[in-house]
């Protein structure tokens, strides 16, 4: 099997585990997330969210680099 299509095989799975997690645990909803509700709209900025996630990604790259 073609090196491209394996790491294309594994980025899938990641994706797939990611959205099955996603549907399970609440993320989005943490103390920091900027809500602000009007009349007629609402502003949903999830800074808190953005920031867990980088760090998540980071520990995995960071991982993935080292093992290489």
């Amino acid at each position: 099997m073609n090196e491209i299509s394996k790491y294309i095989m594994i980025i899938g799975g990641i994706v797939f585990l990611i959205g099955l997690i996603m549907q399970f645990v609440p993320i989005g909803k943490l103390p920091g997330d900027i809500m602000i509700k009007k009349e007629h709209s609402t502003f949903y900025f999830p800074i808190t969210t953005c920031i867990v996630i980088s760090i998540v990604l980071s520990l995995v790259f960071y991982l993935i680099g080292k093992f290489r």
